[in-house]
């Protein structure tokens, strides 16, 4: 996983400021520290819960905790093993019914059972298979299918990990000895969560949930006996109100979350996990029980959550928000690793319209790496996305520029605009430009699918009109392959002549040779275009070419997009 750095590189880390260095320098002090610290190989970790269908924040805590992973070791030179473990608490018991899965009438009969144990509702619709034949092509449980979405999402962006089941781990005894030690202290542990409690919920709490043998069900009991030095503890079940003896090993219980999550801490030597801001709390009460068990929480940070375009958290359960897949859709993976890495402090709103920018701005890094120096190149996120190795690329169009070629082109397959690219980038097809096949490919279907419904044309006013056969007719007398600089030069030029769109203003105007507002570049883009904004327009040109733009000015001005209400 380690890259391998220049001589100049390598001289520029020790100045790196990207926060990915800045979390390994952390976690190399946390190390430094520790008794064993310099030996240990250094565990990285992320949680996923799997009531629901694996969302994009799932994704992005991996990409993040990637990325400080490989810092790292870059710092250290790759002197130490690390591992990155993706954790799945599939043992907890199922508490709601996510509002994004079929058969929810089933699901809602399998409410505390451990998400291992409760059906897929996506395979067995009744609770049950079908068939001993569909039941071998199914997957186990709603905990499997999830993990396995999940699983599969991760390996799709190449991420090195190790996934851990939470029954898996519990049922092979791996937790046992860290499960006695929280028996031994469970009256320290009582007294990190109890005053985070309310009367109610404090008068039934217990770090042990027994999963009961009865009905398989997770069990929310208090412990009415506690035998440290056998291993056991009694509750009285809720339904028989007899007393029930089990013991805290083996998979016969599971923890309540923040004790478990400390135990994880604990029993795997977790060295580095961030989390969202509204864990806060939990990290820090964790983070005590950790203690109490004698081990040393790990070194993260929280992280600033996802939100949908209505500013609400998204949710497993709610499925609200961005889907990877849908994210993938219409932009690349990429783009989706630079939108995780850029300001995690900062809260971020995933819907439709963030992923132009996102592609746009991914492409703009990768073509600026291989110019810049080498402090610049750590901390162009670029070379955080590729381990230290981003491809090369020549993008001569924008994403966004695509788009709207697309949208007065009206394209429906790739071909047709491979016919426009080739007029501004003499010799270019697929084959010699893979990456910028991918996007246009992307902007087919992120216009289609989110661009023409919204488009609002509007009828130009008496000085648009002029202003637009102005424009019409002076880039009719421009050369054929004028340059999209000469283009623009044009437009400004016809724009400083209306009086309408003259700015005194702007930098360098003068009265004999005043700026240009943003007034004329948005009316030529509302009735143009359908869109309160675009591209470069000169850029625009230059690439649709002056015979189409003058068609597409006549079409606009006969009236032709305007919906007749």
């Amino acid at each position: 996983m380690t890259a391998s750095l220049s001589p100049a590189e390598t001289a520029a880390v020790k100045d790196a400021r990207a926060w990915p260095f800045e979390e390994a320098r952390r976690l190399i002090a946390r190390l430094e520290r520790m008794p064993d610290g310099k030996s240990k190989t250094v565990i990285f970790e992320t949680g996923y819960g799997p009531s629901g269908l694996p969302h994009i924040g799932t994704f992005g805590e991996v990409a993040r905790t990637s990325m400080v992973r490989h810092a790292y070791e870059v710092l250290t030179e790759g002197k130490r093993k690390t591992r990155l473990i993706c954790f799945s608490d599939d043992l907890d018991g199922f508490r709601k019914v996510p509002g994004n899965v079929p058969n929810q009438e089933m699901l809602a009969g399998f409410i505390d059972t451990p998400l291992t144990s409760v059906p897929d509702p996506f395979s067995a619709p009744d609770g049950k298979w079908a068939s001993e034949g569909a039941k071998k092509n199914a997957y186990p449980s709603f905990a499997h299918h999830n993990n396995a979405r999940l699983r599969q999402f991760l390996d799709q962006f190449k991420f090195e990990y190790e996934f851990l089941s939470a029954t898996d781990v519990y049922k092979s005894g791996a937790m046992d000895a860290t499960l006695l030690r929280m028996l031994e202290v469970y009256d320290q542990v009582m007294d990190i969560i109890l005053p985070t409690l309310g009367p109610e919920r404090r008068a039934t709490y217990s770090p042990f949930l027994p999963i009961s043998a009865r009905t398989g069900k997770v069990l929310y009991v208090p412990m009415v006996e506690r035998d440290a030095k056998n291993g056991t503890i009694v509750y009285v079940d809720p339904e028989t109100q007899q007393k029930v003896e089990t013991k805290v090993t083996g998979g016969a219980v599971k923890c309540q979350w923040k004790a478990d999550w400390a135990l994880r801490w604990m029993a795997m030597g977790i060295d580095y996990e961030m989390a969202g801001k509204d864990l806060i709390d939990s990290v820090t009460l964790s983070s005590k029980i950790c203690k109490a068990l004698g081990g040393t929480p790990p070194e993260g940070f929280n992280y600033e959550l996802f939100l949908d375009e209505n500013g609400q958290k998204i949710s497993k359960s709610k499925g609200n928000g961005l889907t990877i897949e849908e994210w993938l859709t219409y932009a690349s993976p990429e783009s989706l690793s630079l939108y995780m890495y850029q300001k995690p402090k900062a809260a971020k709103k995933l819907h439709f319209d963030v992923i132009p920018r996102a592609l746009d701005e991914y492409l703009q890094f990768i073509a600026a790496f291989p110019t810049q120096e080498p402090k610049q190149r750590l901390d162009n996120p670029a070379w955080h996305i590729h381990s230290g190795h981003p491809p090369s690329a020549e993008l001569p169009i924008t994403f966004v520029l695509l788009l709207n070629l697309v949208a007065a082109s009206n394209a429906d397959d790739k071909a047709v605009l491979w016919g426009f690219i080739r007029r501004h980038v003499a010799g270019a097809t697929p084959e010699k430009y893979p990456l910028l096949d991918h996007m246009v490919g992307y902007a087919v279907r992120f216009y289609q699918d989110f661009v023409r419904p919204k488009k609002v044309y509007r009828a130009a006013d008496d000085v648009e009109r002029a202003a637009l056969t102005a424009l019409s007719e002076a880039i009719g007398k421009a050369a054929p392959d004028a340059s999209a600089e000469d283009l623009q030069g044009l437009l400004y030029d016809v724009g400083r002549a209306v009086p309408r769109y003259q700015d005194l203003t702007a930098k360098s105007a003068t009265v004999e040779r005043p700026g240009v507002s943003n007034a004329w570049f948005n009316a030529i883009y509302e009735v143009l275009l359908g869109e309160p904004k675009g591209p470069r327009f000169g850029s625009f040109i230059a690439l649709y070419g002056i015979l189409e733009t003058q068609a597409l000015i006549a079409k606009a001005l006969s009236g032709a997009f305007v919906v007749k209400g």
